[in-house]
């Protein structure tokens, strides 16, 4: 995406944010940051229990692996910019 396509967007989603009802963007907000702290305290959980589990090593790291790739996913949204 281009930074003219980034700021377009970053521009309309903040437009959105202004002209929404207060109460629905406080609940977006509310559910944004949640998600993202649960999906950090799911990734650090299973590496530890994956650590503390040697017999039976493996898959709950690549769980955590996909915690932490819908980690970066939400790094590259806008949405925890704007709010």
């Amino acid at each position: 995406m281009s930074t003219d396509d980034n700021q377009s967007n970053e521009r309309i989603l903040r437009d959105a944010f202004r002209t929404m009802e207060p109460h629905q963007a406080q609940e977006i907000r509310e559910a944004y940051y949640k998600a993202v702290e649960g999906l950090r305290t799911l990734a650090d959980m299973l590496e530890v229990a994956d650590a503390n589990q040697p017999q039976t090593a493996g898959p709950l790291l690549i769980e955590h692996f996909y915690a932490i790739g819908a980690i970066d996913a939400m790094k590259g949204s806008l949405l925890g910019k704007i709010l």
